[in-house]
């Protein structure tokens, strides 16, 4: 899926969601559009995915091995 992105200078693009986290972990980004949500979603302010809080139940979900 491709999605909208507004730069930290303020300049929009297009990337790939496969890149998406890497572009966040690297502060490139300051937003980007949630199509399911119909909105932006602004970084260090909105939920974003794989940002887990605190469990207190057993984990879930499966670890991916590379192979």
């Amino acid at each position: 899926m491709v999605l909208h992105i507004q730069y930290q200078n303020n300049k929009f693009d297009y990337i790939n969601s496969e890149i998406l986290d890497q572009f966040i972990h690297k502060r490139k980004i300051k937003r980007f559009y949630r199509p399911s949500e119909e909105r932006w979603v602004v970084i260090g302010i909105d939920p974003i995915r794989g940002n887990g809080g605190d469990h207190d139940g057993r984990e879930r979900r499966r670890t991916l091995n590379p192979a």
